[in-house]
């Protein structure tokens, strides 16, 4: 490895545990300080955060990679990402965060037994379950990622990358918690945003501007540059559809829970969204700029998915290079961490002190979520040992699996007062277990598995809310407890003047 690429990585390391130990000092210590930073984040740590933890190293690897082989029209997934996240800071944030407080929920599992006032705790057992099972899944996808990054860039083993990633993500997060991830991201969000408008930048000025970029990538593929190639309005909308996941990523919408004051949602909206259309723009155009780079100067790119990690050893001097894969560790990093605390806030706050241990203090718990964090990583790195894994496709079954079984409770827990416990745990399994179907078992459509023919998030989402209205419709009403603790967010909502 060059020495410059070192010591841009280990200022990077450094700065990361630096963090992790400044947040262990600092942060209140409790289980509410340890999982939600005490609920006093401010919006830009928040915004940027979110985006960070959003954004993983598929946007610096696998979305390149799709949009090198498929040109522009793999934008679709971008689009729908846009949208989805914008209606999530409209939608969800602002009433999460007021409903959470008033029921003092500290995790998803939390937030919807106290919403339906479930005093049988299936629904934390289920959702606990479900949040556990596709993390494990999309932690592994963030490891892949690390472990190809020090494959491709420093021609180190694939294995000693999912170590060293795993392993610096699991020291500042196990420390620090919350507050320490959150920095985290904010620090990372910054590093990928300067980087993915550096990278584009140089390499079409390289190719020698916009003009000669098309024309070159034309020559590879002539409908690089056409959103429409090979569209078909299933294909579209399964691509788009990825917006609809949003609503039910449980690493991304704990950071409303966490903001300081809901009015500063508005905020953490325009920077978040800001932040998120200038990074995908400039995820799509490596990629689509790669297409003309590897043509004209007649290199071969074995695997698409390192298309960023080429840019950045072939357009820079070491030391930049270094900052640049340092943005694509932010990328991975940033994800893991987030996935991570929210997993074992889950074994720690929602299975170990619900179910094992009810009269555990708070240095219990927080001793139990540390543990949990080592936990989780060990089993994600020991899954992600398959080389041949993509972190496209690990990354869209985790992320379908949460959307389908959480995005439409979400939403139907924040706006209908008439939702029943009954029909949010019909919803909840009924969102699982057909995206798990969908992706694993014998349906051919047209010929092609189900899963190939349209994105599971869509059958999912909809079959879900399918079993929410019609369940909540058959089963009795919702208590007055429930009507009461509803009728208390609507009107703190309309005080705050946020619908």
């Amino acid at each position: 490895m060059d020495p410059f690429i070192l010591v841009s990585l280990s200022l990077y390391f450094i700065l990361m545990i630096a963090i992790g130990l400044f947040a262990f000092r600092t942060a209140d210590n409790s289980i509410d300080g340890y999982l939600l930073g005490g609920r006093q984040v401010g919006p830009r740590v928040t915004a940027l955060s979110a985006g960070a933890s959003d954004m993983s190293g598929w946007m610096l690897m696998g979305l390149p990679g799709a949009m090198y082989l498929t040109g522009l029209s793999s934008s679709w997934i971008g689009i729908g990402l846009v949208i989805g996240a914008f209606f999530n800071y409209l939608l969800v944030a602002p009433r999460l965060r007021v409903f959470t407080e008033l029921s003092a929920s500290l995790t998803i599992p939390d937030y919807f037994e106290n919403r339906f006032e479930d005093k049988s705790h299936l629904l934390r057992l289920i959702s606990a379950a479900v949040i556990i099972v596709f993390f494990a899944i999309y932690t592994t996808s963030g490891v892949v990622a690390g472990g190809k990054l020090f494959e491709s860039a420093f021609a180190m083993d694939y294995r000693i990358g999912l170590y060293v990633t795993a392993g610096i993500v699991v020291i500042y997060t196990l420390i620090g918690g919350y507050l320490a991830v959150s920095l985290t991201d904010f620090v990372q969000g910054c590093i990928m945003f300067v980087a993915l408008i550096l990278v584009p930048v140089v390499a079409l000025t390289e190719i020698g501007g916009i003009g000669e970029t098309i024309s070159t990538a034309t020559q590879v593929n002539e409908n690089a540059f056409n959103m429409l190639t090979g569209a078909t309005l299933v294909g579209v909308i399964s691509s788009m559809a990825w917006g609809l996941g949003y609503f039910g990523q449980p690493h991304i919408i704990v950071r409303f829970m966490a903001i300081s004051k809901v009015e500063h949602m508005a905020t953490a909206m325009k920077i978040g969204m800001s932040w998120m259309i200038v990074t995908l723009l400039g995820a799509l155009a490596v990629g689509l700029i790669g297409i003309a780079y590897v043509q004209k100067f007649d290199i071969v790119l074995s695997d698409p998915e390192t298309i960023f990690i080429l840019f950045a050893n072939t357009l820079f001097h070491p030391l930049i290079s270094g900052f640049l894969l340092a943005a694509i560790l932010a990328a991975i990093m940033s994800t893991i961490s987030s996935q991570l605390l929210v997993t074992s806030s889950s074994l720690a706050g929602d299975l170990y002190a619900k179910f094992l241990r009810r009269s555990a203090s708070e240095k219990e718990l927080i001793t139990v979520s540390r543990i949990s964090v080592f936990l989780v990583a060990a089993i994600a790195v020991i899954i992600a040992h398959d080389r041949n894994s993509s972190i496209l496709s690990l990354v869209s079954n985790a992320w379908a699996g949460f959307g389908a079984a959480f995005g439409p409770l979400i939403l139907f827990s924040l706006f209908w007062q008439g939702m029943t416990r009954l029909g949010a745990i019909a919803g909840m399994l009924t969102g699982a277990v057909t995206v798990l179907v969908w992706i694993y078992g014998p349906i051919n459509i047209n010929g092609q598995a189900a899963s190939a023919w349209m994105y599971e998030i869509v059958p999912g989402f909809i079959a879900s809310s399918l079993a929410i209205i019609l369940v909540s419709k058959c089963t009795a009403p919702v208590s007055n407890d429930v009507q009461s603790k509803f009728d208390s967010m609507m009107q703190k909502l309309a005080s705050l003047k946020v619908s």
